[in-house]
């Protein structure tokens, strides 16, 4: 056979795109002859089949040097250009960068040093707390055929607004609107609240605390008295048989000596050095740095009792996400039930949502209806001043609405993730776990009879397993 030319190529090669044109192959038809292959033809050739960009001229190169090679396969000879996808926006929090330095310092045992606790992320009046970072657009990309590929804008992220703080007109940053300590409460709202001190212990000399703000105790709670707070609790003695609530953290030098009464109860983490059949609920993490006795904790995520003992022993533990510790149980097989993947207020929440989402789109169903109709009086000239300003409140209302549904969606949709993600769920053991424990991931439960070293129990394939911990 003779030497093939240019205007019979596509009798012995053909050019297919991949589905997303980001990618072209040259693949040969028929393999016997002798086949002249030259790089200018080659790439008319391509162009005449559609592919005008990101033409591999090395690739063609070794195709005209020894076509032999790739006759009985498919080449990429062309890639396209990937788009970049903007980033997407950030509050940059600025009291947590400023007070880094100024943090209660934590000793080896575990508990904390509140000395300085006072000057811990105060603020004026005034004074910036927290800044937006707006999203950025993506860089378009460009497929093989040379057609625009376009590239997603970054997520905008709004301020999560407490009390006592306010946005500026143009919302790029929040302001303190009072002198206080910056906390953050449920859902990751930023506050300032006052703080009020009581330098020594909660008994009836002081009675019971319910303040609008945070709270620094220097000395103990006692047994039978109550601290409410909206803010932060942080005690530098500890706590026993008390009911101590709050909105945002609660750290505690010292420890929790329950006798099983009171109740520690936070909106955010529950810091200490050990609970001793105490009560304890966290609507984020328990970190303990010593020991957890006889005692029921709850945390939304985590409980951590990782400190130098890292002694679970007794009682129920449970957690959203993983339970660490250094040992679990005793050599005397004290009943121990660790619980992870229970997420109770999630499902609470998700139902909140549903009912939310149902109110939302029935709102903006009635808004459009309304606009639908202004929209046509005005296009027959027929719209009214009044109906003009109805018209113009609608549209606002519409654009409000229409946001409050899509947050909710999206919270409902990262809900649904993380309630469905069991396999996420863990229980870590860094030293031993002894027999007498239970462990329940999600649906499934798994009895330790023999103690087990360096060990994580995961769920997986309808059962709990226990593989090294690392």
């Amino acid at each position: 056979m003779g030497s093939e030319s240019g205007p019979n190529w596509s009798e012995a090669m053909q050019v297919t795109l991949s589905d997303d044109k980001m990618e072209a192959y040259l693949s040969f038809k028929r393999v016997e002859g002798d086949l002249r292959l030259n790089v200018p033809e080659l790439e008319r050739f391509l162009n005449a089949n559609g592919v005008h960009f990101g033409i591999q001229s090395e690739m063609l190169q070794k195709l005209v040097s020894r076509p032999q090679d790739y006759y009985f396969s498919q080449t990429v000879v062309a890639v396209g250009l990937p788009p970049s996808n903007g980033r997407d926006g950030a509050i940059s929090v600025l009291f947590e960068q400023d007070g880094e330095n100024r943090r209660p310092s934590e000793r080896d045992d575990g508990s904390v040093d509140y000395r300085e606790v006072i000057q811990l992320a105060n603020v004026k009046a005034g004074q910036l707390i927290a800044k937006r970072i707006p999203p950025e657009d993506g860089i378009d990309g460009k497929d093989v055929s040379g057609g625009i590929v376009k590239a997603k804008t970054g997520k905008d992220v709004p301020f999560k607004v407490g009390k006592n703080v306010v946005v500026n007109a143009e919302k790029t940053g929040m302001y303190a609107a009072m002198d206080g300590l910056v906390t953050r409460t449920d859902k990751e709202k930023l506050n300032v609240f006052p703080v009020y001190e009581v330098n020594g212990d909660v008994d009836y000399n002081v009675g019971n605390i319910d303040f609008v703000g945070t709270v620094v105790i220097r000395g103990n709670v006692l047994t039978g008295f109550k601290v409410r707070a909206s803010g932060d609790i942080r005690v530098t003695g500890g706590i026993e048989g008390a009911e101590v609530e709050s909105d945002g953290s609660i750290e505690i030098s010292g420890g929790i000596i329950g006798s099983n009464k009171g109740l520690v109860k936070a909106g955010g983490s529950v810091k200490c050095s050990f609970i001793q059949e105490g009560n304890v609920q966290a609507a984020e993490d328990v970190i303990v740095g010593q020991s957890i006795m006889h005692s029921n904790v709850r945390a939304a995520r985590n409980i951590l009792c990782i400190g130098s003992k890292g002694l679970i022993v007794g009682g129920l533990l449970q957690a959203g996400d993983r339970v660490a510790a250094r040992m679990i149980g005793n050599a005397m097989s004290t009943a121990t039930a660790i619980e992870v993947g229970v997420r109770p207020e999630l499902r609470q929440e998700l139902g909140e949502l549903r009912s939310q989402i149902r109110s939302l789109s029935e709102s903006l169903d009635k808004t459009d209806k309304a606009l639908v109709m202004l929209n046509q009086l005005a296009a027959s000239g027929q719209l009214s001043t009044d109906k003009l300003a109805m018209r113009i409140k609608l549209t606002a209302t519409r654009r409000q609405t229409a946001d409050e549904l899509q947050d909710a969606k999206t919270s409902m949709l990262e809900i649904e993730k993380s309630l469905e993600d069991t396999e996420a769920s863990r229980v870590d053991v860094m030293n031993t776990i002894f027999g007498g424990t239970k462990i329940v991931i999600g649906r499934y439960t798994r009895f330790i009879k023999d103690s087990v070293q360096r060990a994580s129990f995961r769920f997986s394939d309808g059962e709990i397993v226990i593989v090294p911990y690392v």
